[in-house]
């Protein structure tokens, strides 16, 4: 009895010792799989967030109604994806035939533009990814005395400006008949007699990059 007694453990002591065995090699086998598949297990959940938006930075182009008198189309630079791009926009200005002298001609053009920098862009611009920088109390006046003739100076100093509206600013200008300088360049000063005149001209580089616009000017002596 004693002898079939011990047998009897002794069996079910291999039954159970095969069985952990079995189970372990199964686990084994388990998780090779999923290493070969390249499954990678974690605990913890991961939030990559939204999916990343894009702006497309072009916005219709605008053209000038027929027979509207006065109508035209303009160049206007707005921020766009850290960039000053440009957008197009139908405005109506005052007859500049002849009939004033050229520089209140420019001031009236400088003065058109400002506005439409000012603006808040259109439902199809801001779709766009447009926005604008330019402070809306932003004034502007012609050259004072010992001033270059097409100077323009604002109601801010330059340093003043954040460095975006003085590229949308530059580039506007630059952009537009009768604001430049026979070589194309933007004369701009602030509003008192010792703010330097500086030169500023719309490069590809001030377009893209246009933080640089604080240190893009040369003062004109």
């Amino acid at each position: 009895m004693t002898t079939l007694t011990t047998l009897l453990r002794t069996g079910v002591r291999s039954s159970r010792t095969r069985t952990i065995r079995t189970a372990a090699l199964l686990a084994a086998l388990v998780t090779a799989a999923a290493c070969g598949c390249g499954i990678r297990t974690t605990t913890v959940p991961v939030d990559a967030g939204p999916a990343p938006t894009r702006v497309s930075c072009a916005a219709p182009k605008a053209t000038v109604p027929p027979e509207t008198p006065g109508a035209t189309v303009v160049k206007v630079y707005l921020v766009c994806s850290a960039l000053a791009a440009q957008v197009t926009r139908t405005v109506t200005v005052p007859d500049s035939t002849g009939a004033r002298p050229a520089p209140v001609n420019r001031l009236v053009a400088a003065h058109e533009l400002l506005g439409q920098l000012q603006r808040r862009p259109s439902a199809t611009e801001a779709e766009a990814g447009f926005a604008t920088e330019v402070p809306g109390n932003l004034g502007i006046i012609g050259p004072l005395a010992g001033d270059p003739k097409e100077a323009l100076r604002l109601s801010l100093a330059l340093d003043e400006l954040p460095s975006f509206a003085l590229a949308q600013l530059v580039c506007t200008f630059a952009a537009a008949p009768g604001t430049t300088t026979a070589d194309h360049g933007v004369l701009l000063g602030g509003p008192e007699a010792k703010d330097h005149i500086k030169r500023y001209v719309c490069t590809s580089a001030l377009r893209t990059r246009p933080e640089a616009a604080d240190t893009a000017g040369t003062v004109v002596k």
